[in-house]
């Protein structure tokens, strides 16, 4: 049985869909006015990797994730760049598409734009009016936060701390308040900003009530789990609840998860665009293969803050390339033997014991921290029947699928053609023949080819090996 930490209760709870083999998940999205950094990254690979998990669990998985196209950064860049704010957005989804794709991340569902949902937005925002819930003040639309029972409760703070920090806030919107801790649903338009019509005036949507309506449009009043990075715990997925629950009567998320920071520096100091010391994918990209970075991010236990610096990049490297070894050895000795029932029949118990052992630490919160530990053990099982003298078919193709199936829920994927390279095949088979024919130059030519080519020759008892060089 899988459990899930809920932030709600700060408990693990045993995970329970509401409808039989199938969740409905949505995860908050980013605001695109600018490539992604890898804390960003960090948000989407690991509700990836949940999601990959949950699937290979047998679930059927409903994931929206967002993107935030309308936002006061946003504007800022379209005024930077000389273009429209829909411009930007979509300069910058596409530019999400493309980093995300490099790290192997499978797209959502769907992925609901905010701009695509102005009617929904004040359908929902008109509810919460009727509702006595939000309240209009010259243009602007603010929701209530005293009138909804249990405001706090997945932060767990209580309304008399919130309105301490609150209540020291100043500005113009603050005076249009009937309370400090109200927050906006919809805001007047201000003069070169893009706006919609509504029945407040012109304007454009609070950035939570986005969430909040296009998750329920998409995946129903209630859903089984709700993600997100812990920056977005308060207030952002504080108040997504207080709107949905108001509007609907129900409950909003069974399941509340929230990812750990990406760190940076001796100082641990959380890695962000406001604080300038971020690194974004698309540059990182091209610097060092993005399975490596996924790699790296998809293997820690998704709520511990990781740790990033070039040491961990590197150390991430070598594992990664230790498990492609693994991969490669046994793909070189597929074509296997007959069957030997008993000897089969061990081989086979083995792998089944470490697949029990994998479900039940990825089972433990999505444990990946030990999950991977025991893909690791199999890679050492691997490596050592490779070793035998002969190997049977059916243990050989157990062990690559399994060995596969794990490696994906980490967004690993070891591509066939890497290993069965008709031009490295056709060099080692005519380097074979000039050895046999004692054309030791040819051969060393031919050696040396393949290793600016970063492939790496094994001569053994069974034939030639070769390998990407590490």
């Amino acid at each position: 049985m899988i459990q899930i930490y809920n932030t709600l209760t700060r408990e693990k709870e045993i995970f329970q869909p509401i409808e039989a083999g199938k969740v409905r998940m949505y995860v908050c999205g980013p605001t695109v006015y600018n490539y992604i950094h890898i804390g960003n990254a960090r948000s989407t690979i690991a509700f990836d990797t949940i999601r990959r998990y949950l699937e290979y669990r047998g679930y059927e998985v409903n994931y929206v994730s967002n993107f935030t196209d309308v936002d006061d950064k946003i504007i800022r860049a379209a005024n930077e760049l000389g273009i429209t704010a829909p411009e930007v957005a979509d300069r910058f989804i596409q530019a999400f598409e493309e980093d995300t794709q490099s790290l192997n991340v499978q797209p959502a569902t769907s992925h609901p734009r905010v701009m695509d949902h102005m009617p929904d937005i004040l359908i929902f925002i008109e509810a919460l009016i009727d509702k006595g819930y939000a309240y209009e003040a010259k243009g602007d639309v603010y929701y209530r936060t005293r009138n909804f029972d249990g405001y706090g409760k997945l932060s767990h703070q209580s309304i008399d701390e919130l309105e301490v920090g609150a209540s020291q806030r100043t500005g113009v919107e603050q005076e249009l308040k009937e309370d400090p801790l109200d927050f906006a649903l919809w805001k007047g338009a201000k003069a070169g900003e893009i706006s919609w019509e509504s029945p407040w005036g012109a304007g454009r949507p609070g950035w939570h009530i986005e969430c909040s309506v296009m998750a329920t449009k998409h995946l129903g009043d209630t859903i089984d789990i709700h993600g997100g990075g812990q920056d977005l715990e308060f207030p952002h997925h504080e108040n997504e609840i207080a709107q949905s629950e108001a509007k609907t009567g129900q409950t909003f998320a069974n399941y509340w998860m929230h990812n750990g920071y990406v760190t940076i520096g001796e100082d641990d100091e959380k890695m962000s665009k406001s604080l300038g010391n971020f690194v974004t994918v698309h540059e990182l990209a091209k610097q060092i293969d993005p399975q490596i970075l996924r790699f790296f991010m998809a293997t820690t236990q998704y709520r511990r803050p990781i740790r990033y610096s070039e040491a961990t990049i590197k150390e991430a490297g070598v594992n990664l390339q230790k498990l492609r070894n693994a991969f490669e050895n046994l793909s070189f000795r597929k074509t296997g033997a007959a069957a030997q029932l008993d000897e089969d029949e061990r081989k086979l118990h083995e792998l089944a014991d470490l697949e029990v052992r994998f479900t039940t630490e990825m089972d433990d919160d999505f444990n990946a921290a030990n999950g991977i530990t025991v893909v690791y053990e199999l890679a050492k099982w691997i490596n050592q029947y490779s070793e035998q003298e002969t190997v049977s078919q059916v243990v050989t193709d157990k062990a690559l699928e399994q060995f596969e199936q794990w490696l994906s829920i980490f967004g690993i994927v070891f591509l066939s053609d890497e290993l069965v390279d008709d031009e490295i095949d056709q060099l080692i088979e005519e380097r074979n023949q000039a050895r046999k024919n004692r054309d030791f130059a040819r051969s060393d030519e031919i050696r040396d080819l393949l290793k600016d080519k970063g492939i790496t020759l094994e001569d053994t008892a069974q034939g030639t090996r070769w390998r990407r060089s590490e």
